[in-house]
């Protein structure tokens, strides 16, 4: 088996074990976008597990965020700069986190720069909000960081359709379907959360009032799709967002998640379209 093979099974292996939402939609995309995706996906998955490690001090996190958003604007990503950043963590990462180089390696080289552009700016704005304790006063708090943590994984998503077919959709479009993704986490995850000492929701602001907003930017992912006319791109698009869709009903009922039959059935009546 060639390097760039047992890259990519590795990458498929560390996407499965990471990745509730995005791994089935990816495994469904044709092979140049599965390993491109995918790529992104794990580099940006690699910065979250920082951001929201346990363990670590705030100090520390900022610090390496803010240096992996230096090293990704280099030409040239230094490997070994990486490495010497994160050893005297290293026990601490997971695969996802220690092996971010290798991620970056099996993205075609005419998009990469696009990848690390988008993981740069997420690495500082998740180090921005946590120098701020992730303190979210406002509805304009709340945009901005959902911008940093999901709203660019669209982005980056529109950047990698343009590239590979000429596929147009909206950024603005784009960052809403983030958003929602985003606060549909936000809501299945608010005692977890909470138990660590954060609060994502704005002050005043009601759980009602959080599913409103998700509500609002799951819409504009519905208006974000219907620009895509590429059958793999369009069910890569539509499987997480009727996930986020169904698991709103279900957190609405007052149950935790949707069951695996629910996703399993879910996933199985987009394919039949």
């Amino acid at each position: 088996m060639g390097i760039n093979a047992k890259l990519e099974k590795d990458a498929r292996r560390v996407l499965k074990e990471t990745s509730r939402t995005f791994y089935i939609p990816i495994t469904l995309l044709k092979s140049v976008l599965k390993n491109t995706v995918g790529s992104a996906y794990l580099c940006m998955r690699a910065i979250d597990e920082i951001e929201d490690h346990e363990q670590l001090p705030s100090e520390t996190k900022q610090h390496l965020l803010r240096a992996t958003s230096k090293l990704l604007k280099e030409p040239s990503f230094d490997e070994a700069a990486y490495q010497q950043l994160i050893n005297p963590y290293i026990s601490l990462f997971p695969e996802v986190t220690r092996r971010l180089a290798d991620w970056l390696k099996i993205c075609p080289t005419d998009i990469v720069g696009k990848i690390k552009q988008s993981t740069s700016i997420m690495a500082d704005g998740m180090a921005k909000w946590t120098e701020k304790n992730w303190l979210l006063k406002t509805k304009g708090d709340l945009d901005e960081y959902t911008y940093y943590v999901a709203g660019l994984v669209g982005v980056m998503l529109s950047d990698i359709w343009k590239w590979y077919d000429n596929t147009n959709t909206d950024y603005e479009l784009a960052i809403g379907y983030g958003r929602g993704l985003q606060a549909v986490n936000m809501l299945r995850n608010e005692e977890e959360d909470a138990e660590r000492g954060v609060q994502f929701i704005p002050d005043g602001w009601t759980r009602d009032d959080m599913f409103t907003y998700a509500k609002q930017n799951l819409k504009q992912a519905e208006i974000y799709i219907e620009d895509i006319k590429t059958r793999n791109i369009l069910l890569f698009c539509k499987i997480p967002l009727a996930l986020a869709k169904k698991t709103l009903t279900a957190l609405e009922n007052g149950e935790e998640k949707m069951t695996r039959n629910e996703v399993e059935a879910t996933v199985d009546n987009i394919l039949k379209q």
